[in-house]
């Protein structure tokens, strides 16, 4: 089953959203996913209302004690699965360089454990470049960029297609990639002007859907859930739904 890491240095871009109701959507149709949050933000733990007692009870753990990954995954609404994150995981790259043996420790984990047989894996990378983001690309199978539709939107698909095109030289193979307009409003010249200038740039790199600004998808996170428990006929869970319908038909997200 497909290992997707959704990643973009750029904050504010709808990165955690979108490995949220990639997620959910994929439970709803019974491929019992796995969600690993990597962001010391943990943003997507506290949408999908997990606690965690103690750092080490987080992905945290994994890295600073080693812990079982397995043993780390929390239930959520919706039939989801998470591995949390916690404020700790910032200390992760003062505790490990950024030799081979840090940046494959997350896959090493997936790989051991099998945790990645049966079930799809979503990875909310950090956006910072560091030992987190580097070990979700590292573990991926694919790197889904959520760009969304605003002014440095181009600058951010610059910056990590230039990050990517790096890492391909140490994984010493192309990292197949799909860029996301996010928060794309028809109303407006310059979402269609990104459009048109990404579509140039990265041709069929950039998936077909867009996703739509959207009220619902902004209001889900406030009541902890996903824009299809939220408002499973709003605009947004149509976005997503079509979205991952385009990559489960390309083999992208299968």
């Amino acid at each position: 089953m497909a290992k997707v890491a959704v990643f973009n240095q750029k904050g504010g871009v709808g990165k955690t959203t979108t490995a949220l109701n990639l997620a959910a959507l994929l439970a709803r149709r019974g491929a019992d996913p796995l969600i690993i949050d990597l962001d010391p933000q943990a943003h997507l733990t506290a949408i999908c209302d997990v606690n965690v007692a103690a750092p080490e009870r987080s992905l945290y753990g994994y890295f600073s004690v080693g812990a079982s990954l397995a043993g780390l995954i929390k239930l959520a609404g919706g039939g989801l699965k998470i591995i949390p994150s916690h404020l700790d995981l910032a200390k992760v790259d003062t505790l490990f360089g950024k030799g081979p043996n840090a940046l494959n420790r997350l896959n090493y984990g997936i790989l051991k454990e099998n945790l990645n047989t049966d079930r799809p894996i979503i990875m909310d990378a950090c956006p910072m470049l560091g030992v987190l983001s580097l070990n979700s690309v590292f573990a991926a199978d694919r790197v889904l960029v959520p760009i969304s539709t605003d002014y440095l939107s181009i600058k951010g698909a610059l910056q990590t297609e230039r990050t990517l095109k790096a890492l391909e030289q140490v994984l010493k193979k192309r990292i197949e990639r799909r860029f996301l307009l996010t928060r794309f409003d028809r109303r407006r010249k310059m979402s269609w002007a990104i459009d048109r200038q990404m579509r140039e740039r990265f041709g069929a790199d950039v998936c077909e859907t867009r996703i739509a600004e959207n009220v619902s998808l902004a209001e889900s996170p406030f009541h902890n859930r996903s824009v299809f428990g939220h408002a499973p006929e709003s605009r947004g869970a149509r976005d997503y739904t079509a979205l991952l319908d385009e990559l489960q038909i390309c083999g992208f997200l299968g």
